[in-house]
């Protein structure tokens, strides 16, 4: 059986972003259970705002087209997402808007739909980014991504990340990491 495909990514541009070094270590424990994981740094991609007149007009941006590919190649998704004023990353909604629409040969959600994801957040607050998760559950929902239940937001995001860009806690690193082995899990059971 083919190891199960995950797009792993942040929601956030930042070069130093924590969400991108979030991201890192749940697509080592993704892949330590035997994922074929492909990393993906939005700002590689950018994208601009999703405008329908646009895409009538002269189609789907060639980022917008590639990250659309992206996320129908794989099954699984994993995403670190930044919380912006009790919300979602303009770049990360922006992203999922583009790959949810249809182009004309194919309908909307025909990349989406079907995929799974697990999310994870930090924050250098309290909550961890937690309230913004909130918002990127019922994106992905109107995606028609299903996301698992467990979730990750990490606290105090300058004190938890080492120089190196691993996580201080033993735990909480365990946690990130099995995030994405349960999402691995999930797409081995379904694909058997």
């Amino acid at each position: 059986m083919a190891a199960p495909k995950i797009l792993a990514f942040a929601g956030s541009l930042r070069t130093e972003s924590f969400h991108k070094k979030l991201i890192k270590i749940a697509a080592r424990g993704a892949r330590e259970a035997g994922g074929d994981v492909t990393e993906l740094d939005l700002r590689d991609l950018p994208m601009p705002i999703y405008d329908a007149d646009l895409q009538v007009k002269e189609g789907f941006p060639a980022n917008a087209r590639k990250f659309k590919e992206l996320v129908a190649g794989h099954a699984g998704l994993m995403i670190a997402s930044p919380e912006y004023n009790w919300g979602v990353s303009g770049a990360l909604k922006n992203a999922l808007d583009w790959a949810s629409r249809g182009d004309g040969k194919e309908p909307p959600y025909a990349a989406t739909q079907g995929r799974f994801a697990v999310i994870m957040s930090t924050s250098n607050g309290i909550y961890g980014g937690v309230r913004g998760l909130l918002q990127l559950r019922a994106v992905l929902t109107g995606c028609r991504i299903t996301t698992l239940a467990q979730q990750v937001a990490v606290t105090s995001a300058k004190d938890s990340f080492a120089e190196d860009g691993s996580l201080k806690s033993p735990e909480i690193t365990k946690e990130v990491m099995g995030l994405g082995a349960a999402l691995v899990r999930l797409l081995a059971k379904l694909a058997a």
